[in-house]
């Protein structure tokens, strides 16, 4: 784990203490109002690359796309600038697990595994999500992997509501991705979202006493991110010192919400399903 890996999903280990003293956020119906907008557009421009996005296209192609849109939106890339970060997403393939740095010469190609992860900040308040993308006809393997890490995501979500606890969906996280033989990158981990990218509370996607229990209450906004490689649960970080990979050069997928709690459950703010 090195200082590059709290940048875009927070790290196990490293929350700064600052952000610690900070405390966790509940958001107003204002504020929670202005975070719909900004998690729409979020979902907006996921939904319409996984469209769009062909065999051939590059990262930088989509990367272009989702910073036009999101302008045209009247919202800001979350991402871009972000700790020195060039994109306004991150696409990862295959066994780059975060961070991929879009690139000119990182081409597209039929079979691949695709992670689009993106943020908008729109009238001072972020959006946070990822989806990824089957491009073109997939092994059966990835496809599996592909599906098991979006019901990972719901079975984490399910279980939100006020009076919960964060190892609640931790737990039904790591349950489900094991039931299905893979494993959960412990090395990062979702987070609280809102006026900043990154807020307290650690969302983490499996059970640990490396950080409070914390009890949910209305008002707080997650972004969680439950990311399975089909093989070992490690990562290491390239020399470009952003991209994570699988350290056994197995496959990545990840899904990730941005989540309302709510008095009897939850509400997904970036839910593309109904754009």
């Amino acid at each position: 784990m090195n200082i590059f890996s709290n940048l875009l999903s927070q790290p196990v280990k490293t929350t700064p203490p600052q952000k610690q003293r900070r405390g966790i956020e509940i958001k107003s119906p204002r504020e929670i109002e202005i975070m719909r907008q900004s998690a729409k557009i979020v979902a907006t421009v996921l939904k319409e690359i996984s469209e769009l996005v062909k065999p051939g296209m590059t990262t930088a192609d989509l990367d272009a796309y989702a910073e036009k849109r999101i302008r045209e939106m009247d919202a800001i890339p979350s991402f871009k600038g972000y700790h020195g970060f060039t994109g306004s997403i991150c696409a990862s393939i295959n066994n780059e697990v975060v961070h991929g740095i879009p690139s000119p010469k990182k081409v597209i190609r039929a079979g691949d595994v695709l992670k689009v992860d993106t943020g908008a900040c729109y009238q001072g308040f972020h959006g946070d999500s990822c989806i990824t993308i089957a491009v073109g006809e997939v092994t059966l393997e990835a496809a599996n992997l592909i599906r098991v890490a979006e019901e990972a995501l719901y079975k984490g979500i399910e279980q939100v509501k006020a009076g919960a606890y964060l190892l609640d969906l931790a737990g039904a996280i790591e349950d489900h991705v094991k039931a299905n033989g893979y494993s959960v990158v412990e090395e990062f981990t979702g987070h609280g979202v809102g006026r900043n990218l990154h807020e307290e509370p650690s969302v983490f996607n499996f059970r640990t006493r490396e950080m409070p229990n914390v009890k949910l209450r209305a008002g707080m906004t997650l972004a969680i991110e439950p990311i399975l490689n089909a093989g070992s649960k490690h990562t290491r970080t390239l020399a470009d010192r952003w991209t994570a990979v699988t350290v056994d050069n197995s496959l990545s997928a990840q899904f990730e919400h941005t989540v309302l709690v709510t008095e009897t459950g939850y509400e997904i703010l970036t839910d593309r399903t109904k754009i």
